[in-house]
């Protein structure tokens, strides 16, 4: 299987521990705190059945409101669209309920362990997802300036591609102290990881992913630079996240985020519904039977909120698009942050100033997909001349830059996501219909696979999404630029709020994007539960002593704090 990590690393000890998503720069054992029989907490008797307003009902909210909930708080769960957020699955009109399209979040690394436990939680289940070259994979085809490469694994292609490969190992191991991070990542070593991070977060913060490579000696070559942007290695090219910070790539490589991906049997957005239907077994104050579902008038969440303000007492008011206004001792906001900056309106003193400045400066990627149903998983043919599958895993410098093929069973209907990209390649989509998307895409397609005819196969309608057009998100996912980390950290550290004055106290951010590990999921969960601890603390609330939460040991694995001045 590729990897954008040194395989030398990743297979060199079959015994070693596992990587989950551990730090590097708040490494704390999420997994470890779910999974204690003690649970997460418990608040006051005098608290229980205490509103708390959940801005956002997808996957953080969810969480947060789920955990709440076990507490013995009513959470109020506001949501403007669809449970779920951007773990959205659809179907497709007319078609067999069982084919599915991940509009959103598709792929989930191991490393995620957090969001695994949830997963199990709820029952589902997952499977391996064909990324290119992976091992669920059966072929992957790139093709670059008009030339194609038929390849089953890394050697089958040219040797510039294992150049380019051996030289993103280098430039992570001489850059960026890969083995050792990634080692003491695995050992769950604190120290060592603060140590090494530290140095790199001073190093590096002001430096862009492609500035990285131009610095490092083994990608002097531009051609190679462009392969890597091109092509990269695990999920695909990585040139749309050239101009990002090389910080964020570090956090996504060191964890093995971007490798040995599974997809979620039946699609994501079932773990948030399953969570809003479920009935604990372990719960506080409320009966058995009780789910957030139960807990909603209808067994709906509240609409959109329309404005958010503070009131006497400091209290949190919210206003929804019915009319209703509520007065809330605590409220977590777990939707996309430039919400507060246009679709709610907002008093000034919600956030310090220095939050609401990061809030602004928050840099989102713009990102696009299209799915089209098919009538057989018929890319598993071969060609008669070559005996070659007659189409592969696509990687392109095309209009379609990736193209993947889900299949259920060689004789059930399936899906191609004929395009999925990024950045200014998603903004090359926006003005066009689906319609007009797909006939743009199988163009490209059937330059690649001249053979091949797509169309013929096609049983139904694309589906489509960008997600900048989204109202209710105007963007992707968060991906800091150099020089944002001091605004990250002024985000992901908002559920400590004893630093806080007192007037900016009891709403809580959460999301993926106020996570270091912006755009995957598990940095959704671990942010909801930093909000559920802030504010069972803030309602006078504490851990067991045997498992301390995320607040309780902050001051020894917070964020490294860079001078302002």
């Amino acid at each position: 299987m590729t990897s954008t990590v040194p395989n030398a690393i990743e297979h060199a000890d079959e015994q070693q521990p596992p990587i989950t998503m551990f730090g590097p720069d708040f490494p704390y054992a999420y997994d470890d705190f779910l999974a204690h029989p003690a649970g997460l907490g418990q608040i006051p008797a005098t608290a229980h059945g205490t509103e708390v307003a959940v801005i956002g009902g997808g996957l953080s909210g969810v969480v947060a409101a789920y955990e709440l909930m076990k507490m013995g708080l009513k959470p109020v769960v506001y949501e403007a669209d669809r449970i779920g957020g951007r773990l959205r699955t659809v179907g497709f009109d007319g078609c067999d309920p069982s084919l599915t399209a991940e509009m959103g979040a598709m792929r989930f690394p191991p490393s995620s362990t957090a969001l695994q436990h949830y997963i199990d939680l709820v029952g589902l289940e997952t499977r391996a997802f064909p990324n290119p070259l992976a091992e669920a994979t059966p072929s992957t085809v790139v093709d670059l300036k008009g030339e194609s490469h038929y390849a089953e694994t890394l050697d089958d292609l040219p040797q510039v591609y294992r150049d380019v490969a051996e030289a993103w190992a280098m430039c992570l191991e001489e850059g960026a102290d890969f083995s050792d991070m990634n080692r003491a990542l695995r050992e769950r070593d604190v120290p060592r990881i603060r140590e090494i991070w530290a140095k790199l977060v001073e190093k590096l913060d002001n430096q862009t992913f492609y500035g990285f490579l131009c610095d490092s000696e083994a990608f002097k070559s531009f051609r190679h630079r462009e392969i890597f942007g091109q092509v990269g290695f695990g999920t695909g090219g990585w040139d749309t996240d050239f101009p990002n910070s090389i910080l964020e790539i570090l956090r996504v490589v060191y964890t093995e985020a971007d490798d040995h991906h599974r997809g979620i049997v039946g699609g994501s957005q079932q773990l948030p519904l399953r969570l809003w239907e479920r009935e604990p077994e372990k719960i506080v104050h409320w009966p058995h039977g009780t789910s957030l579902k139960s807990l909603h008038l209808d067994g709906e969440p509240r609409p959109a909120v329309t404005r958010l303000n503070r009131t006497a007492g400091n209290r949190i008011t919210v206003t929804d698009a019915d009319g209703d206004i509520r007065t809330y001792r605590a409220a977590i906001f777990t939707a996309q942050s430039w919400m507060l900056l246009s679709k709610i309106a907002c008093d000034d003193s919600l956030f310090p100033i220095d939050h609401w400045t990061a809030i602004e400066r928050t840099h989102y990627m713009e990102s696009s997909k299209l799915f089209v149903p098919v009538d057989r998983p018929f890319w598993l043919d071969k060609d008669e001349d070559t005996g070659r599958d007659v189409m592969s895993m696509t990687l392109t410098d095309r209009m379609t830059r990736g193209t993947y093929l889900l299949d259920d069973g060689p004789d059930r209907p399936a899906v191609i996501c004929l395009s999925y990209t990024w950045c200014d390649d998603s903004l090359k989509w926006l003005p066009l219909s689906a319609n007009e998307r797909m006939e743009v895409m199988l163009k490209s397609l059937g330059e690649i696979y001249p053979k091949v005819d797509i169309r013929k196969h096609v049983i139904g309608n694309p589906v489509t999404v960008s997600w900048e057009n989204e109202p209710y998100f105007m963007g992707a996912f968060k991906a800091n630029l150099p020089g944002h980390y001091r605004y990250q950290r002024r985000l992901f550290t908002h559920f400590m709020q004893e630093r806080l004055p007192e007037d900016k106290r009891g709403i809580f951010l959460a999301g993926d994007d106020i996570s270091w590990t912006a755009g995957w999921a598990e940095g959704a969960v671990q942010t909801a539960l930093n909000a559920v601890w802030g504010v069972m603390h803030h309602l006078g609330g504490e851990t067991d002593a045997t498992n301390p939460g995320p607040g309780d040991l902050f001051e020894e694995i917070a964020p490294v704090e860079l001078p302002e001045d």
